[in-house]
């Protein structure tokens, strides 16, 4: 990732893309399994489907625990914006509206009957906690936020790499990504 200068109010964003050699069918068994993620993420600690849903459908809740060594613990509610398997996932953290971030999984079949993969997030333009880090140190805006966005393009290019592995047949997740 090359420096833009990005501010929070620009809502930046990250993709990562990975070719997978699986079916989209294949694909989405994994990138729709909320339960999977924090498997395959540091940060993410743990997640729930509330209301009693039971998997993604437009509209579904979940709850997130995520813990970051400078950021601390939190948790959030998440909102699918889009489901349409097997295609696209998407959620808003917090304000389907006005998230704090939004994320998405895409899905392209290939003519080889694979699928490319890629998995984009934006942050803001709701506050979310690298709002607060900005308050307290408006000057480094620019740096804060540069740094937040290699965190998930690091955290992004594991989960899609660790996507790959499985839908093409490799062993489960051991332990927490990177």
């Amino acid at each position: 990732m090359e420096w833009t200068g990005a501010r929070y109010a620009d809502k930046p964003t990250v993709e990562v893309r990975r070719r997978v050699l699986a079916s989209p069918d294949r694909v989405w068994e994994f990138v729709s399994d909320i339960n999977l993620m924090p498997t395959l993420s540091a940060e993410l600690q743990s997640v729930d489907w509330l209301d009693g849903a039971a998997g993604p459908t437009l509209g579904a809740r979940f709850a997130g625990r995520s813990k970051h060594e400078s950021l601390g613990e939190w948790q959030t509610t998440s909102y699918v914006v889009r489901c349409e398997a097997p295609r696209v996932f998407a959620w808003a953290v917090e304000d389907p509206e006005h998230p704090s971030s939004l994320w998405k999984f895409t899905l392209t079949p290939l003519d080889d009957g694979g699928t490319e993969l890629a998995q984009w997030m934006q942050l803001g333009p709701g506050r979310s906690g690298l709002s607060y880090a900005i308050d307290r140190m408006p000057e480094k805006e620019q740096k804060i936020v540069f740094v937040r966005l290699r965190e998930f393009e690091r955290s992004i290019t594991a989960t899609l790499d660790a996507i790959k592995d499985l839908a093409e047949g490799g062993p489960a997740p051991e332990g927490r990504g990177e």
